[in-house]
């Protein structure tokens, strides 16, 4: 079977994942008019549409929609080829995409033992929140935060969490002591996100599990637009922050944090390793997944693969 242009499946792969004839035209550096004459001789000589209008921009039919993967994976396997050919013995780059709390507060301190057992490997971080582009973006592997489910992805659940109140240990038996949760009157509660999510942990659900959100606000205190910004007040003995298992571990390990009650509560969010199937089968994104499992295992949280 012949098969069609390379230059039309391009066209047709880059206007349904941009959603725009347009942005289709910038990435492959062309006229928006030759990325629609080439998608039309495609559609003739495949003999059914393959675009659809779609509000201002367009997309795939649902016809076309089953074939897209399949592009983006061929794709990204002659791109593979070409780096080959052009350098055979270039080290291979490994692109990482995570939120950066996660970053910060887990990856960086332990990512020296990945480039020890791994030195041919070079890692670029990129520290996006937003769901990842894996072919527009060049990024082959993602760690994100969320309650899972990634359609066409290779994913697996690197932690499972739950969240507790975190504060200075110096808090503890201070001039308000932290013995009971009904204490948080009296201190500014952190706030990790200025509008949580559904299921996101916040301080109502905790104070009403401790038996506390009558006497205490759940709403007062400082609201941060990330994590880390919260722990950072908390270490400073600004308030006290509701922490998660995996952002606070290491804090805690050090003495930084101190957890002033027992009570934790689990969460259905949880950080997950995503990427496209394929590259789950590259030697360097294999090695880098199986690292990161082990790590997360060695670390007492609990990886499940």
């Amino acid at each position: 079977m012949r098969l069609p242009s390379l230059n039309a499946l391009r066209a047709f792969e880059a206007a349904a994942r941009l959603g725009s004839l347009t942005r289709a035209a910038g990435e492959l550096h062309v006229t928006p008019s030759a990325v629609r004459h080439q998608i039309k001789a495609l559609e003739d000589e495949l003999g059914r549409p393959l675009l659809r209008r779609h509000g201002s921009g367009v997309a795939a039919t649902e016809t076309a929609t089953g074939a897209l993967g399949h592009l983006r994976r061929a794709f990204d396997a002659l791109a593979d080829a070409n780096r080959s050919l052009r350098s055979p013995d270039r080290r291979p780059i490994l692109r990482v995409s995570a939120v950066p709390s996660f970053i910060s507060a887990w990856l960086i301190p332990r990512l020296d033992a990945f480039h020890a057992g791994n030195p041919e490997v070079t890692v670029q971080i990129d520290t996006n929140p937003q769901q990842t582009d894996f072919a527009r973006e060049g990024v082959d592997l993602a760690v994100r935060y969320g309650t899972g489910g990634y359609p066409g992805m290779f994913e697996c659940r690197l932690f499972s969490e739950c969240y507790f109140p975190v504060c200075a240990p110096h808090l503890l038996d201070g001039a308000e002591p932290l013995v009971e949760p009904s204490d948080l009157a009296h201190h500014t509660l952190l706030h990790d996100a200025v509008r949580p999510r559904v299921g996101w942990p916040v301080w109502r659900d905790w104070l009403e599990a401790a038996g506390a959100l009558d006497r205490v606000d759940p709403e007062s205190g400082t609201h941060y637009t990330m994590s880390m910004f919260a722990y950072q007040a908390a270490v400073a003995g600004q308030g006290v922050a509701l922490g998660t298992t995996v952002l606070s571990m290491d804090m805690l390990g050090a003495g930084y944090l101190a957890k002033p009650f027992a009570l934790e509560l689990p969460t259905a969010y949880g950080y997950h390793i995503v990427c496209p199937p394929e590259r789950r089968q590259r030697p360097h994104v294999a090695a880098f997944i199986d690292w990161l499992l082990e790590t997360a295992g060695q670390g007492g949280v609990g990886a499940e693969a």
